[in-house]
């Protein structure tokens, strides 16, 4: 019989119905099954809840059932991670496995993480993306400047694994210990900024970690151009403006952490800003793309000015299913 962890995944998608059809092939067919699958939609306006009914109808009875959430409105991937994640401790979990609609997770790819799970309790395996190259993100979160930066060089020519202090929610797998102690996923961000501030909030009370073993590969194509140390990929008017806007919540978190340095983050704002000029310019060709820019830098100044801004609670005074069975 195919052995059961205690893992909820938690996936949320949007207006993506093939991909998260395979997606959830993929999660069924694991070597070691996940507990659930939580699927948060954030109101699909195409047929992507009846993709999500009929997985559920062929997952009743099995070892996995899927668990949806159907949201009335789009509340960002920030808002649908914190949903997810608040269901995933609510049943019970020990493991929460967060990803996006758009990939597939390799065959043994639960069993593989779980195996990492016995050395840390914050774990990013790595992934192939949609041409079949490996995908590296950006691990160094700069506290100075304020964003995640590249690692030069192979990490891993003798390393099974590097220590990293930034997240992404493409494929985080985190043990409920940690969501205990930092809080569920910050649904303000709406998008963009969320995991790499969760991965160093994570960073903060465990290691976070990046293995060399490979557990997701994306599906969904998109133009890209290399900058040798990195590649950028397109991105959307809606991207940019959180891009912008939510630099006043990382300002926040950092504040409250005591390491934000004005004059370093201010010069990791114009970096972020040049970096959306280069896709606008370099990829999409559009100028009209630099409106959301400036319209996020504005509005992240209003979130600067607000007096009663506090990070997201922690849950560690609220016991789980499974800690109380502990």
């Amino acid at each position: 019989m195919q052995p059961t962890a205690n893992v909820a995944i938690v996936v949320v998608t949007y207006n993506r119905p093939d991909f998260l059809r395979q997606l959830l092939a993929s999660l069924q067919a694991q070597s070691v099954a996940p507990r659930w699958i939580i699927v948060v939609d954030n109101a699909s306006s195409d047929h992507t809840p009846e993709v999500v009914a009929a997985a559920a109808a062929a997952a009743e009875g099995s070892r996995t059932p899927i668990v949806s959430l159907p949201q009335p409105a789009n509340i960002g991937g920030a808002g649908g991670f914190s949903v997810g994640v608040s269901k995933a401790v609510e049943l019970g979990a020990d493991w929460l496995w967060l990803m996006d609609d758009d990939v597939e997770a390799l065959p043994s790819a639960v069993e593989v993480l779980l195996n990492w799970g016995e050395r840390f309790k914050c774990i990013h395996g790595r992934r192939y993306d949609a041409n079949g190259q490996p995908f590296f993100f950006q691990p160094v979160f700069s506290e100075w400047l304020g964003v995640p930066l590249p690692r030069l060089g192979d990490p891993f020519a003798d390393a099974d694994h590097i220590t990293i202090n930034a997240g992404c929610f493409e494929g985080m797998f985190v043990h409920r210990t940690v969501v205990e102690q930092v809080g569920l996923p910050d649904p303000r961000f709406f998008i963009t900024w969320d995991d790499a501030v969760y991965g160093w909030l994570a960073s903060r009370i465990t290691p976070v970690v990046l293995v060399n073993d490979f557990v997701l590969k994306r599906l969904r194509q998109q133009r890209q151009i290399s900058l040798g140390i990195r590649h950028l990929n397109d991105s959307s008017d809606l991207s940019r403006f959180h891009v912008m806007r939510n630099r006043a919540y990382v300002a926040n978190y950092f504040a409250q952490a005591g390491v934000f340095r004005p004059f370093g983050f201010a010069l990791g704002t114009m970096l972020t800003a040049f970096k959306e000029l280069t896709r606008i310019v370099a990829i999409e060709r559009r100028a009209e793309g630099v409106i959301p820019l400036w319209r996020g830098w504005r509005a992240a100044r209003r979130i600067r000015r607000e007096k009663n801004w506090r990070p997201m609670p922690q849950l560690a005074h609220q016991q789980t299913p499974s800690s109380r069975a502990q």
